[in-house]
């Protein structure tokens, strides 16, 4: 049934491989990110088959998915108070920022005798979660009370970048990032397990990032074969893992402007149009309740996406051996991989 999504898993196996490999060189392990594709249990299969040890996301509902798998389970997102209990049930690892969060944390380890390892979130500069690099104090202040903690251990530091403010990864906020890291190590006398230096973005500057940087969190460089700073393609990886198909349900030829006064659309938005002439007008099976128009690209350039409904994707179709009941197939970028493959009206097909 249409619309779906093919996803090859051997190619997210393979750029698995491909990425840890070039991880591997410079001494950084790899958490693999699975939101993207919903906790989805066949694609983290293919990336636990091409070596991932430890699976993370930012949703309880997808770590309830992964429980099968014995890899250390890590939640990307900072926990609301309201869920520590599941935090603790279905992940090992977290990323935090707040103390009193902590306290709840450690109420619910308690009261399941599990031992949970917390990761401080410091800001670098992106402006999204973590304690601001310069605030010692606060930073001093939340390893004190995670070491106060009887079911809590302090793991490491992570940041995040280019996710916001699209603040990339430099030798310098790597550096700062280690340089807290010794901080800490000095003012407790702990060892710091792990100092998480980012996301994808930071896969373009592996050669300079600081020795002590020793883990990553991938999702689209596995999924998509790419880094996220430039959008560069990574040697040996595959860009095509994931590939939409919807099919045509109407093909006409109609005016390329709409007839009548125009007002807001369903979006609430005044839509403008280019005047064409008749043109090839097609309608496929799917909407922007499952994609966005801007993530999605025809594997046909004479195929261009006019607009879309709720339900309706609008095309011009330039060539004329087209029928109604043939499938279009789609390139999707990250975005449009999380949107299609967290939409139950979207089905999915391995192979």
């Amino acid at each position: 049934m249409y619309p779906r999504v093919k996803i090859n898993l051997s190619k997210i196996k393979h750029n698995t491989q491909s990425i840890l490999e070039l991880c591997k060189k410079h001494k950084i392990s790899v958490t693999g990110v699975t939101k993207a594709f919903g906790g989805d249990n066949s694609v983290a299969k293919s990336m636990i088959e091409g070596g991932i040890n430890h699976l993370a996301d930012s949703r309880i509902q997808n770590l309830k998915k992964l429980q099968n798998f014995e890899q250390e389970k890590m939640l990307l997102r900072l926990p609301m108070q309201s869920e520590a209990e599941d935090v603790i049930k279905y992940s090992n690892i977290s990323l935090n920022s707040e103390i009193q969060t902590l306290k709840y944390l450690n109420s619910a380890a308690k009261k399941l005798n599990k031992r949970h390892k917390i990761i401080l979130m410091i800001d670098l500069g992106d402006l999204r979660e973590g304690i601001m690099f310069d605030n010692k104090k606060v930073i001093l202040d939340f390893v004190q009370a995670v070491l106060n903690l009887d079911f809590l251990h302090f793991e490491g530091i992570g940041t995040n970048l280019a996710c916001f403010g699209g603040v990339l990864a430099s030798k310098r906020n790597m550096s700062q990032l280690v340089d807290i890291a010794k901080y800490i190590t000095q003012e407790f006398d702990i060892e710091i397990n792990t100092i998480s230096g980012s996301n994808s973005a930071s896969l373009h500057f592996l050669d300079i990032l600081p020795k002590e940087i020793n883990n990553l969190r991938l999702g689209e460089s596995i999924l998509l074969g790419r880094e996220t700073a430039y959008g560069n393609q990574i040697v040996n990886t595959y860009h095509d893992s994931f590939i939409l198909e919807a099919e045509i349900i109407e093909l006409f030829k109609k005016p390329s402007v709409p007839i009548g006064t125009i007002s807001m659309n369903a979006f609430g938005e005044i839509p403008e149009f280019e005047d064409k002439g008749i043109i090839h007008h097609s309608l496929l099976g799917i909407g922007k309740q499952d994609i966005n128009l801007d993530s999605i690209i025809p594997f046909d350039d004479k195929l261009h996406i006019i607009g879309a409904s709720s339900d309706h994707l609008i095309m011009e179709i330039k060539n004329p051996f087209y029928k109604v009941g043939d499938i279009i197939q789609f390139k999707l970028n990250y975005e449009s991989i999380l949107r299609t493959m967290t939409s139950d009206y979207i089905n999915k097909e391995y192979y």
